[in-house]
């Protein structure tokens, strides 16, 4: 999500056909592989707590959302999905400071909300392959994601953490997908990432995923690898986030540093997310 410090490498793009999907049922995507975390949201309600917790309030990139905690209007199971709902309305910042500078306090009103949710202090990973299939929304100043960061990042900071973006999407560029890798170097913050082209993603459900082992990191739309990334290439003074347990993050940013201005009249919108599942290899 940190997209003001990427320089794209894009030796070509890939064109991939977006065409329907039914829901899928849980099946192993390599026979090496094992199901070891998922959500199928196969519920209604708010998502299922003992899986997921919120990122609260004004929180990177200067992005325009607040993000709510535990709020049905902006995440909310039903009917076989999460929906993730970005809203424009005034909501009170839990985090208002009076005479502040600081974009994240200053003001008493938000005036768009959404949802961020992640499994941080739930579940991590280290290795394995992700899944989602969903359904993303579009429009000037649309910002979903799929993405995730090293547990340690409250220890370490970002980009020290490391940062895998398995999905991001922008409304006012309606023909990509981007996926990029985040890590330190000896000259500050770097960044490896790629985007194909997909046809209007945003008309379909779509399978986003990451295949991650020791030594390379590939991002697929549909089971079409589209990125890969050799893990190696992070390694700095002997130390490489990309071989630490990761937590995943889903959210609808809109605007900021690279989602641009918002149109308010594309909202609302919303985010549907059928499934999330997470495999690592048998032993």
């Amino acid at each position: 999500m940190k997209l003001s410090v990427i320089n794209y490498l894009i030796p070509g793009l890939l064109l991939l056909c977006s065409c329907a999907r039914s829901r899928q049922q849980i099946t192993n995507p390599a026979s090496e592989y094992k199901l070891v975390w998922s959500d199928e949201f196969n519920y209604t309600g708010l998502p299922d707590s003992t899986k997921w917790t919120y990122e609260e309030g004004f929180i990177r990139n200067h992005e325009s959302q607040y993000y709510t905690y535990e709020r049905p209007q902006n995440a909310w199971v039903h009917d076989g999905y999460l929906e993730i709902k970005a809203i424009k309305e005034d909501y009170p910042n839990k985090f208002y400071k009076r005479e502040s500078t600081n974009w994240v306090t200053r003001d008493s009103l938000a005036h768009y909300t959404s949802a961020c949710l992640v499994t941080s202090g739930k579940e991590s990973w280290k290795y394995g392959k992700i899944e989602v299939r969903a359904k993303i929304p579009h429009g000037q100043g649309i910002w979903p994601a799929i993405w995730m960061m090293g547990a340690d990042r409250l220890q370490v900071g970002w980009p020290a953490c490391g940062e895998t973006d398995i999905m991001e999407f922008i409304g006012r560029d309606s023909s990509h997908i981007y996926g990029t890798m985040h890590y330190p170097s000896a000259n500050g913050p770097a960044s490896n990432g790629t985007k194909t082209e997909t046809m209007q993603a945003y008309n379909d459900f779509h399978v986003y995923g990451l295949e991650w082992d020791s030594t390379k990191m590939k991002i697929s739309f549909d089971s079409t690898v589209y990125q890969t990334f050799p893990v190696n290439d992070a390694t700095l003074n002997g130390d490489n986030p990309f071989r630490k347990p990761f937590y995943l993050l889903i959210n609808l940013a809109l605007g900021g540093a690279w989602g641009g201005p918002v149109a308010d009249s594309v909202l609302p919108q919303s985010y549907l997310i059928d499934y999330v599942r997470v495999y690592q290899r048998v032993p």
